[in-house]
């Protein structure tokens, strides 16, 4: 029989100020997770020209972040057992500078691959370091609220990604067209990501580790320390006695074995659900909007200004839903706004579905009626925006603090590899699942997992609103 941990509820002494502070520094690696995720959906139509690139080839290129993404992920979790969650975010900063030097400047495609990798394995640890580090600084009164700051986040870099794509273009005439320096504005658009990553670098080093990763290392006075910044000296004291209580029923180094339940052998069914939630997030396709939503568009019929253009409404629409998100998640829960999200996704991709199966191809491309394309156009919108109010920061939240203390890095390095590993997966085959059984089958596809979240959602995935991470059992 496990022991019962005491969990404080006094908010007297806390610095809420300096908690949203260091927070909001964490969720920098969300925001630069976006827009090295939006800044791909620009620039296909230069990467074909000039790495004259096949189909599958432009896929590899285009997914080839994600490759990395699923290496980071996996690797930050222990890495961030190991090393501290602050020091992994410090990593991360820095190949995310690197990363946005090497693609622009790429002249190879191979050499654009490489570079894209290496900002994928930033991605991929800040992916899963920035939720787990707000989730370790932050009482269980906003944890939720602070953690979806991290989605707005990923939201505000899709988004900038998406502006700074459409302006370049436009200032250049087309995303392929000579800008500054006589390089072609795709180029510009991955070289806008060195600012963020600068910044973020720079303000990583002001903030400090996360307590429950130093007690773990058995510094004691140092988590003493930042615990007393954070709840003040009295209230400091319990936390540190919680954490520790935590601790001591298991006092082994944390490692992948912890994965198995000792009694069976098994996998724990918390990892299993962990594994689904991140699967599913992307089964539903959401990554094919942001990545290629520019050649969606493109593909009914829009021209490549207004293809931008869109992305940049879906943006903005994205932002708006992730503030729903930040507003209800710990009032209502996680578990109804990710199974209100399954059933607003299946029902927008069914209708997206509808609308493409009314098209015809004209030279290659697919044509749709007015009324076909305002309903495609609405209902993509209308997905972004069920999907930003639920799966997209929900997920996070919840692999941030779902799992015991034990095993949350191994559990957010296996559950944060599978997410990455199921977007690369989704990404790759779009362009092939395009030209093989059209958009109306793609989505088709997407649609399928949508509604097959709903039922994962009701019977497997439990609520953990309100609960101190001392409480979490697996």
């Amino acid at each position: 029989m496990s022991q019962v941990i005491p969990v404080s509820t006094s908010a007297r002494g806390e610095n809420t100020a300096f908690i949203v502070l260091i927070s909001c520094v964490a969720t920098i690696g969300g925001f630069l997770f976006g827009f090295d995720s939006g800044v791909i959906n620009g620039t296909v139509d230069g990467l074909r020209m000039a790495f004259n690139s096949s189909e599958a080839a432009l896929g590899f290129e285009v997914a080839s972040m994600l490759l990395g993404c699923a290496i980071g992920a996996f690797a930050a979790g222990r890495l961030g057992d190991l090393l501290g969650r602050r020091s992994v975010l410090i990593i991360s900063a820095a190949l995310f500078l690197l990363s946005a030097l090497g693609a622009g400047a790429a002249h190879a495609s191979w050499l654009f691959i490489t570079a894209r990798v290496i900002g994928g394995f930033a991605v991929g640890a800040a992916s899963v370091m920035s939720p787990a580090y707000i989730a370790e600084v932050a009482s269980a009164r906003y944890r939720g609220k602070l953690a979806t700051v991290q989605q707005m986040a990923i939201i505000s870099g899709l988004f900038v990604a998406f502006l700074s794509n459409f302006l370049l273009a436009r200032a250049a005439g087309a995303s392929t067209e000579p800008l500054w320096l006589g390089q072609e504005a795709w180029r510009w658009m991955f070289w806008m990501q060195s600012i963020p990553s600068l910044v973020f670098l720079v303000l990583l080093l002001a903030i400090p580790e996360s307590p429950r990763f130093l007690v773990v290392k058995g510094r004691r006075g140092e988590a003493a320390a930042v615990l007393s910044r954070l709840y003040g000296p009295a209230e400091a004291e319990v936390k540190l006695g919680e954490i520790e209580a935590s601790l001591a029923q298991d006092q082994h180094k944390p490692s992948f074995a912890d994965l198995k339940d000792k009694t069976s052998g098994k996998l724990r069914g918390i990892v299993w659900v962990g594994i689904g939630l991140a699967i599913l997030q992307q089964l539903v396709g959401i990554n094919v909007v942001f990545y290629y939503g520019a050649v969606l568009w493109q593909a009914v019929g829009f021209s490549e200004n207004d293809a931008l253009l869109i992305n940049v409404l879906s943006g903005a629409l994205s932002i708006g839903a992730c503030l729903v998100t930040v507003l209800l998640i710990d009032r209502i829960g996680r578990k109804p706004l990710l199974w209100v999200g399954s059933v607003g996704m299946a029902v927008s991709l069914a209708l997206m579905v509808v609308a493409f199966s009314s098209g015809s191809l004209v030279d290659g491309k697919l044509h749709l009626s007015d009324g076909m394309g305002r309903l495609a156009l609405v209902a993509a919108n209308v997905y972004v925006v069920f999907f930003n109010m639920s799966w997209g920061p929900v997920m996070w939240v919840m692999l941030g603090e779902m799992f015991p203390n034990q095993i949350r890095g191994s559990a957010l390095a296996v559950a944060g590899a599978a997410q990455w590993t199921s977007n690369f997966a989704i990404t790759v085959s779009f362009p092939i699942l395009l030209t093989g059984i059209g958009l109306a089958g793609a989505y088709g596809i997407y649609t399928v997992a949508a509604f097959l979240s709903i039922f994962f959602v009701l019977r497997y995935v439990r609520e953990t609103k309100g609960k101190e991470l001392e409480q979490m059992e697996g």
